[in-house]
């Protein structure tokens, strides 16, 4: 815990209600101080960094403004919220975020009155806050609802579906749009190009509220300032854009300006119907190295704040490095080759891609639905698009999938990152569902690596195959397997034997190879990498099932409807019983914790799998029984 006598202010503030007895003077100094613990904190524990450092006087105002609890507060995208939980009683835990029983990493309602709604993925504050606003005046309550949506959520469909339906039923909320030109990477698209031309108008903004509040509404100059103004506007700012969606536009205001924020907040809290406070910010804002580099200051591990961010010692590469070195060797053997992230660039892998080839780069912004129905579109006309794509922001597009690509069976390669288990991020993150949502479409061929030279193999097949394919990869390193440079590809459908056994048959999908290997040996099981979980290999499966007593099949994905469950239905469709253990991830949201920590919470580590597999087959395993003894 840090040493709290160094922040007089803040230790006075456990919960907002202090914060609401802060004379308004004194509030800069308690937004330093905020500013200055977060930066300690997040240095000692790591964790995500430049949006919450922008939002520091924001936080400060509106719960000094409004009466939270109470009113709604709805942080979009979580990694604003970090000043948040800090004045809302968990500036003492600051430091377990993303750590197993710590702070959760993003707003959660489970662990606080305040966090009106759990966030993860973007673009979802505007659509809750609606809801809690029209529920609250069903009931009659008075309460005021405001969502915070910025880091590029804005330029998500989503955001807009909510602000067309808000503009029509007329709640009373606020939408206060934390507009700092970054989501991970910088903000793209043409929202983004007049959010600037926003910014560089702020005095006209400043002149034209002066005016509107020193000419009378009815008089002659004041209906013809209306006119005027309506014109004006649009040239210069987006008011148009937010106002002809019924919601009235106040702004650009400095986000760092405490003193306008306040006044600013206080006139949009009494005033009727959806209201957009447009607040300009700086991200890593009062941190001058996260200021100066905001793409690396963005989420960061435990460092000195004195030194900054230092540059790691290499290691191994991992599954993403994989997949950026692949796409660029591929689309230099094949011009063919477009590739398309929703704004992942660094995440996905797609630094080096995106300077090399960057006519053949498309960063569609956080718009997951429109980066597959873009690269099914593309499909359509000869091209070969590759989605780069986290498996968790690839439920966001599970019906552009379905029917935009594999309906079709238009020749899209997508490349999931962050499969299986992920770790710190928690369940928002978790990519738990993917071999299950996917298996079941038609036309659809799905791999699972168990090193990394399979992975460059499996994009390589994928790549080449004339129909939808999707290769998912986990976090982190492999196991060290060399690389091949060659643009090898592998026979669909087809498993790999590692390893001649009797009694039991480990079936392992994907990252779960290592573990298996060393039971398979402890056990004299025969091993089987299955690479495919569509199409499975049924003639090894069949084989196997005449010579065997027992299968356990390993996975990181959901039991229900996973690889495991293929495998069962194969045996099942053919009228064979064989006894089969299941082991994957059960069916709870797993908390957050290392990738470890969390695989043991899923009783995935390897203590657990034995256990397991002798629970279940005592007789096959008394060679295991008589190792362990």
């Amino acid at each position: 815990m840090n040493d709290l006598s160094r922040y007089p202010h803040l230790a006075a503030i456990e919960t907002p209600a202090d914060l609401r007895r802060v004379a308004d003077d004194e509030l800069p100094v308690v937004a330093d101080e905020l500013r200055q613990y977060l930066i300690e904190s997040v240095a000692s524990s790591g964790g995500h960094f430049g949006a919450g450092l922008g939002v520091v006087e924001l936080t400060v105002a509106l719960h000094s403004v409004f009466d939270t609890p109470h009113d709604r507060l709805v942080w979009d995208v979580g990694h604003q919220c970090y000043p948040h939980k800090i004045l809302t009683g968990r500036r003492d835990r600051i430091t377990t975020i993303k750590k197993k029983d710590g702070l959760a990493p993003f707003p959660r309602r489970a662990e606080s009155e305040y966090d009106s709604f759990g966030v993860g993925h973007s673009s979802t504050s505007i659509s809750a806050a609606l809801g809690m606003a029209i529920a609250a005046q069903r009931q009659g309550d008075h309460r005021k609802v405001v969502a915070v949506i910025g880091d590029g959520a804005m330029t998500a469909g989503m955001a807009f579906e909510a602000l067309n339906h808000g503009g029509d039923v007329e709640p009373d909320m606020l939408v206060v749009f934390n507009d700092n030109g970054m989501s991970i990477s910088e903000n793209v698209g043409a929202l983004t190009k007049m959010m600037a031309r926003a910014m560089a108008s702020q005095r006209l903004n400043e002149w034209r509220e002066r005016a509107k509040r020193a000419i009378p509404k009815q008089s002659f100059f004041g209906r013809l300032f209306k006119n005027w103004e309506e014109h004006a506007k649009g040239m210069f700012v987006p008011s148009t854009l937010f106002e002809e969606l019924g919601f009235h536009y106040t702004g650009p205001i400095d986000g760092h300006n405490m003193p306008q924020l306040l006044q600013a907040l206080r006139t949009v809290k009494q005033l009727p119907g959806p209201q957009l406070l447009h607040v300009v910010t700086t991200k890593g804002k009062g941190y001058a190295p996260a200021e100066e580099a905001q793409i690396k200051y963005h989420a960061v591990g435990p460092f000195d704040p004195q030194a900054g961010l230092t540059k790691k010692a290499a290691t191994r590469p991992t599954y993403t490095d994989i997949f950026g070195d692949w796409l660029c060797d591929m689309a230099a053997a094949d011009s063919r080759l477009l590739a398309i992230t929703p704004a992942m660039r660094e995440g996905s892998g797609l630094v080096r891609f995106s300077k090399e080839y960057p006519q053949r780069y498309f960063d569609v912004a956080i718009a997951e639905q429109h980066a597959v129905t873009l690269a099914a579109g593309m499909a359509c006309e000869g091209a070969k698009p590759v989605v780069a794509i986290y498996s968790t922001f690839l439920q966001r597009a599970y019906d552009q999938a379905i029917h935009d690509v594999a309906l079709q069976n238009l020749d899209v390669t997508f490349a999931i990152d962050r499969a299986g288990v992920v770790g710190p991020d928690g369940a928002t993150h978790a990519g738990s569902f993917d071999l299950t949502f996917l298996r079941c479409l038609p036309h659809m061929v799905i791999m699972a690596p168990a090193d990394e030279n399979e992975c460059r193999m499996m994009l390589t097949t994928a790549y080449q195959h004339p129909g939808p394919a999707a290769v998912r990869y986990p976090r982190g390193v492999g196991s060290g397997v060399a690389i091949h440079h060659e643009l090898e590809t592998l026979p669909i459908g087809k498993a790999q034997r590692r390893r001649r056994g009797h009694g039991l048959a480990l079936l392992s999908f994907g990252a779960m190879l290592e573990p298996a290997a060393v039971i398979a040996a402890e056990l004299d099981a025969t091993l089987v990498n299955m690479r495919f979980v569509k199409p499975l290999d049924e003639a090894m499966i069949l084989e196997l099932a005449k010579t065997h007593e027992g299968f356990v099949t390993l996975e990181d994905n959901a039991v229900a409807g996973g690889a495991g469950s293929a495998v069962a239905e194969c045996l099942a469709a053919n009228g064979i019983t064989v006894p089969i253990l299941h082991l994957g991830l059960p069916d709870v949201y797993l908390e957050h914790g290392s990738r470890e920590e969390v695989l043991s919470m899923a009783g995935l580590d390897l203590p657990q799998i034995r256990e397991a597999i002798h629970v279940r087959f005592p007789m096959l395993t008394t060679t295991y029984v008589a190792h362990a003894g």
